[in-house]
């Protein structure tokens, strides 16, 4: 019984980290368990990366409907149901959960370079979408801190074309980037990664976190939780904005989600939206809890 029992402890994982490379975690390398707290999980991976703001940071998985969820660190692996069911072997990925309003102010060279990656991730799959000029530019900061310096002898024509930047890439942003890249003489690569922020930091979609939600007669909307607060998108339009300090209560029943927010004239006024099941509209509570509770902290201030 003893060994079923041990057998049944085994535990292996793969985190996946923002530069592509993978973290293997298991009960003989480790000592991780079922049984082990998501906090001993997140602190392995924190010294893995060597980061010390590590407060933005988190371990994301998905359950088997492909609804994401983050790691919690008060509870037990084991706790963690939908990410027991999925495996063994089971995948975490690490990334950003907190975007700094100014990410460019991060005390830590290595938090803003996992900054960069992270954003950088977020342009290529279109969480971030920008418009062609921006994507130029930022495409050539990577290109800078990949490469370096432009150099006609070794950067042939085309050279740009073997990275990916944006989903639908065209021939006519390479060039672009190309040209960007050329005046770029003189940059190292922690310098152009946070250039790179400083061009990312004021696209509109940065650091929101979409939620799909529907309002009166089914209309369809998304709910973007950010650092300055929640903000209400309908047919990619912002129509609502509600900032963290005005909002004074977040709550779900089923699959109803209510946002309470202080008027200027001292009023609470409610807004109510349906969420398309039970567990969305749970995580979204518990994402919108997390957002309120970090980014009105004091100790978070960058």
């Amino acid at each position: 019984m003893g060994c079923f029992c041990a057998a049944q402890e085994e535990f292996y994982c793969e985190v996946l980290l923002l530069d592509e490379t993978k973290l293997t975690l298991t009960t003989q390398q480790q000592g991780i368990k079922k049984s082990t707290k998501g906090s001993i999980v997140l602190d392995y991976v924190f010294r893995h990366a060597n980061l010390m703001e590590t407060d933005y940071f988190g371990l994301r998985y998905c359950d088997r409907s492909h609804q994401t969820y983050w790691l919690d660190p008060t509870k037990t692996l084991a706790e963690h149901k939908d990410l027991i069911n999925t495996g063994p072997p089971y995948t975490l990925y690490f990334g950003v959960k907190f975007y700094a309003e100014d990410p460019c102010k991060l005390k830590e060279e290595i938090t803003r370079y996992q900054f960069f990656l992270q954003v950088k991730q977020d342009v290529l799959q279109g969480r971030l979408p920008c418009p062609l000029n921006i994507a130029a530019q930022l495409g050539a900061y990577v290109i800078q801190s990949e490469l370096g310096d432009y150099d006609p002898y070794k950067h042939t024509a085309g050279y740009v074309s073997e990275y990916r930047f944006v989903p639908d890439q065209k021939e006519d942003l390479e060039e672009a980037i190309e040209q960007f890249h050329k005046a770029l003489t003189g940059q190292v690569p922690a310098e152009a990664e946070l250039n790179y922020l400083q061009v990312a930091k004021i696209l509109e979609m940065y650091g929101v976190d979409l939620h799909p939600v529907f309002g009166e007669n089914q209309t369809e909307y998304f709910l973007g939780l950010t650092p300055v607060g929640v903000v209400v998108y309908k047919n990619k339009i912002q129509v609502g904005k509600y900032f963290w300090p005005r909002i004074t209560k977040v709550n779900f029943r089923e699959t109803q989600f209510e946002l309470r927010v202080l008027g200027k004239d001292c009023t609470e006024t409610s807004y109510f939206f349906e969420v398309p099941n039970k567990a969305a509209c749970k995580h979204l509570w518990r994402c919108c809890v997390e957002y309120h509770t970090f980014f009105r902290c004091p100790r978070t201030a960058i």
